[in-house]
């Protein structure tokens, strides 16, 4: 089963969500952003909250999460 972002956001501890999104909260998710939450639950040792290859592929390829900030010209 592939989750959707959301879904698997809505794991993600809140001070964990809080210190990767600060300051960009109104925008879609940058995949800078799920790499930094990404890192530290690894480095915490939650290795089962972390997404598969197969969920982080649709996120991007459906637009669930940005690569970059398209600015707006």
């Amino acid at each position: 089963m592939v989750r959707s972002f959301e879904e698997w956001w809505a794991t993600v501890p809140e001070e964990l969500k809080a210190k990767a999104r600060k300051g960009d909260e109104a925008n879609k998710v940058l995949l800078n952003q799920v790499n930094y939450v990404l890192l530290h639950l690894h480095l915490q040792g939650k290795h089962d909250t972390k997404p598969s290859h197969e969920e982080l592929k649709d996120w991007l390829h459906s637009g669930q999460v940005d690569v970059m900030r398209q600015l707006k010209k």
